[in-house]
């Protein structure tokens, strides 16, 4: 049983932000309207367990094993991933076109690949999964390519269903990540409807007049501000760029400035709603650019994060002629999933100051645990123990930190962090985008 909120990186930043991160225990089910658009979200979520060094399994019923792998390129080039080929003697019939494979083509990747004899019964694939598990450490990452290619081999809807009823509880029990591909046209509301009940997660991507959408329909644990709501987005290769990421083509967008000030602070569209008394639904449309505030609003939301009324309205404020920032400027910063009392950290620069390093001021009292790390991985991250003693957790190795000692993140998310000592832990910590 999960007994922590333990949270990692899907490999997509601006996702990540949406979302909230994944948690270890997450059924993740994709919706494709189009049936290729997951993929690109798949393959960004492998190379991110890579790049945490994780044991991956992916289950392929609509590709052949060389497809798949072209499909895959540099990220098949990993001994800690094993592929079951579901689909040679599944969709493939045991045709010798595919069983030549395995006499030939094979033996060219570092990567496990087992064919599964008899991939038309679920409890083969469940046994063969059980059996790939038992060999491996740690939280386990797993890709079902996909849904649907499994209700086209099984024969309806009731087998995918029972599977997927069944296999999800137990790979939440097991600490494992799992992504579960579906078209979105192939199935009937019933189905969705049941599958979506049982996911941790659920996630639609679209695709209408030229434009591609994502919208995330479930989030179990996180209090989200972009639940059903479609944000566009565009991809190349293993690149996705979000709308909503790129600069404003306009002299300004005030939306976008609203919601990178906010989230810098910590503040969800509820909260920052309360203290400038709006509706959150009305935050959420100016973020939007539906609506506009009045002036006085929109003083009151500048006072209320502590930024200029100008900043709204350019990229960035001018701070060519700082060179020195007092802390007495600093501004108290957020963090809604810790518990109360656990962590007080401060933004050291101002809000709309946008510089490639972002510093703050972490304390957290003495005998005081924190469940997660204090920020989703954007870039890297570096820390500097002022005074007092840290525990930070990376997966199962826990890691001492004494004063002046250095700690350097790169793609791996602490799973947890915590005060031993008798004492205030002070931590200057840099975000580096």
């Amino acid at each position: 049983m999960v007994s922590e909120k333990i949270r990692v990186a899907s490999g997509v930043s601006y996702l990540d932000r949406l979302l909230g991160g994944l948690y270890i225990g997450d059924n993740v089910v994709w919706q494709d309207d189009a049936g290729s658009l997951a993929s690109v979200f798949c393959l960004n979520f492998i190379q991110a367990s890579q790049a945490q060094n994780k044991s991956i399994i992916y289950f392929s019923f609509d590709r052949s094993p060389k497809n798949l792998l072209e499909k895959l390129g540099h990220l098949a080039d990993y001994k800690q991933l094993t592929i079951v080929d579901c689909f040679t003697h599944g969709k493939g019939e045991g045709s010798d076109v595919f069983l030549n494979f395995y006499e030939k083509d094979n033996v060219k990747y570092p990567c496990r690949i087992i064919s599964l004899n008899d991939p038309r019964k679920a409890d083969s694939v469940l046994d063969a999964f059980f059996e790939i598990y038992k060999t491996m450490t740690g939280d386990v990452r797993l890709v079902f390519e996909s849904l649907t290619g499994m209700q086209e081999l099984w024969g309806g809807e009731e087998y995918i269903i029972n599977f997927y009823s069944h296999s999800c509880p137990l790979l939440y029990e097991l600490n494992t990540i799992a992504y579960w591909v579906m078209e979105k046209k192939a199935h009937t509301p019933r189905l969705k409807a049941r599958i979506n009940q049982i996911a941790q997660v659920a996630i639609m991507l679209s695709a209408k007049k030229g434009k591609t959408s994502l919208t995330i329909l479930k989030a179990e644990k996180r209090d989200l501000d972009a639940l059903n709501k479609p944000v566009n987005y565009q991809s190349k290769d293993l690149r996705i760029n979000f709308d909503s990421e790129k600069p404003s083509t306009g002299w300004f967008d005030l939306g976008l400035r609203l919601r990178e000030f906010r989230i810098k602070r910590g503040l969800s569209q509820t909260k920052l709603a309360k203290l400038t008394g709006v509706t959150p639904s009305s935050i959420s449309q100016i973020e939007s650019n539906l609506i506009y505030p009045s002036l006085p609003g929109l003083l009151k939301i500048a006072e209320v994060l502590g930024v200029e009324i100008g900043s709204f309205f350019q990229k960035s404020a001018d701070m060519t002629s700082r060179v020195i920032f007092p802390f007495a400027e600093a501004v108290d910063v957020n963090f809604p999933d810790m518990p109360d009392g656990s962590i007080h950290a401060s933004l050291l620069t101002p809000v709309d100051f946008m510089p490639k390093a972002i510093p703050y001021m972490i304390e957290i009292p003495p005998q005081k645990t924190l469940p997660s790390h204090f920020f989703i991985h954007k870039g890297e991250e570096i820390g500097y123990l002022l005074s007092g003693k840290l525990q930070l957790k990376l997966d199962k190795a826990v890691y001492t930190v004494r004063a002046r000692d250095v700690i350097y993140l790169s793609s791996d998310i602490p799973t947890q962090w915590k005060n031993p000592g008798p004492g205030l832990a002070r931590l200057l910590w840099i975000k580096i985008k």
